[in-house]
């Protein structure tokens, strides 16, 4: 078996361990192309859930992975169609040695916190610099609309 599919197997049993990411298996039993939901942890995107894909390069860990959000959302980092500003994931910041839960996690900190420096869509950025809370508004009604119910936390 290449060494190229077995690194995205173990970093998928990995990431399932990780508390932000909900329901990850490989999407049309890929296993480089990843699908599941991030739960944001701070208002107004902690309502719902957000489905994510995950796709790897066959040359993984050279390449870095590219993030794509599947659900819409009202956020100056994330374009209309889903491509994300992720410097970590960019060819000039990319590490071999990054784990795809570090991606996970790292994209996650972006949802929570949307940064008018790193955008994509230039027109929230000014509006979360300029009138923060039509900004916060538009982006919960966007959230409730869009966004997938969150899953239940398992039973204690």
């Amino acid at each position: 078996q290449p060494r190229t599919v077995t690194r995205p197997t173990q970093e998928l049993r990995e990431a399932r361990s990780w508390p932000g990411a909900h329901d990850l298996r490989p999407l049309n039993g890929d296993v480089l192309r990843w699908e599941g939901l991030l739960l944001p942890n701070k208002p107004p995107y902690n309502v719902g859930a957000f489905r994510f894909e995950l796709t790897f390069s066959p040359h993984h860990p050279l390449v870095p992975p590219r993030a794509t959000l599947r659900t819409s959302i009202y956020h100056p980092g994330v374009d209309p169609t889903g491509r994300v500003c992720q410097p970590l994931t960019s060819a000039q910041h990319w590490v071999p040695t990054t784990r795809a839960t570090q991606v996970l996690q790292d994209l996650l900190l972006l949802l929570d916190n949307p940064d008018p420096q790193r955008a994509l869509r230039q027109d929230l950025a000014r509006e979360l610099q300029h009138q923060p809370e039509v900004f916060w508004r538009r982006a919960e009604e966007h959230t409730r609309c869009h966004a997938e119910p969150r899953p239940e936390p398992p039973a204690p």
